[in-house]
């Protein structure tokens, strides 16, 4: 049975929304190597698909999310283990992080250390009431290794990331969404449709559009504001040398409707 499970929803105009199933229910979706390997393989194949607007993540089954590394294969790790251990699953998120279109996390149950790190490395996560989230590495005697003590600060500020991950506490949905973690909640049954129906609503717009403000927003947080700015100007100027521009421009002043072909 394969870890990593992907559908497609086909838009009529011919683009899709991808769906990615983390496929481990009787282990609540833990990521053990072989998953995190199976990850990085159906990353690049979707990254190299010219028509996918979007794509969701989401856990098998109603319980989890991604409840965290698999501890069997952490326990025995000396330190070279560790670090490379670390550094794969770093470059396998952060592929994820720049994937050329939006990534949505439907977060529909424990999103526990490297689930909630996978959670951070997407553009927009949306929650179940049931979902709850945590860093407890701390709690385990060592510390998260995926990206959580970077982009978690960058997403809800060191105060609220310190207080998660000194405490190794769980916060539930309401909370998550009252720091910033977290987008929107939903009704466990109506998670995965208001996730389709958020990326439906990117998909009708530029992709070369949304894959330029994706760029010069993820680059320009890493500097200070005038580098940003000068990334942005220069991701804007380059897409007045697209065909989805120019047309998307005329029939906005024409007042008509253009379907975005991503040329």
């Amino acid at each position: 049975m394969s870890n990593i499970l992907v559908n497609y929803i086909q838009n009529p105009l011919g683009w899709e929304v991808a769906v990615m199933i983390i496929n481990r229910p009787e282990q609540l979706n833990a990521l053990n190597l072989e998953t995190i390997t199976e990850m990085n393989y159906v990353l690049s194949l979707l990254s190299n698909k010219k028509n996918i607007r979007a794509l969701i993540i989401t856990g098998a089954g109603d319980k989890s999310f991604i409840a965290g590394a698999d501890i069997g294969e952490l326990k025995d790790l000396d330190v070279s283990g560790a670090y490379e251990l670390s550094k794969e699953g770093s470059r396998v998120f952060s592929k994820l992080a720049i994937l050329p279109f939006p990534v949505i996390a439907a977060v529909n149950g424990y999103a526990l250390g490297g689930g909630l790190e996978l959670a951070l490395a997407c553009d927009i996560r949306l929650a179940s009431e049931q979902a709850t989230f945590s860093l407890p590495e701390a709690a385990l005697g060592v510390s998260p290794g995926w990206g959580g003590t970077q982009r978690l600060a960058r997403l809800v500020g060191t105060g609220h990331a310190a207080e998660l991950m000194y405490g190794a506490n769980q916060i539930n949905a309401e909370k998550g969404l009252a720091i910033g973690l977290v987008n929107s909640v939903h009704a466990p049954e109506k998670l995965l449709d208001a996730a389709i129906k958020l990326a439906n609503r990117i998909g009708k717009n530029g992709p070369i559009a949304i894959k330029a403000i994706k760029a010069a927003m993820n680059l320009g947080i890493q500097t200070n504001l005038q580098e940003g700015l000068k990334i942005e100007t220069g991701q804007f100027s380059v897409l007045f040398d697209t065909k989805d521009a120019k047309a998307g421009l005329n029939a906005f002043s024409n007042k008509e409707k253009y379907e975005y072909t991503g040329e």
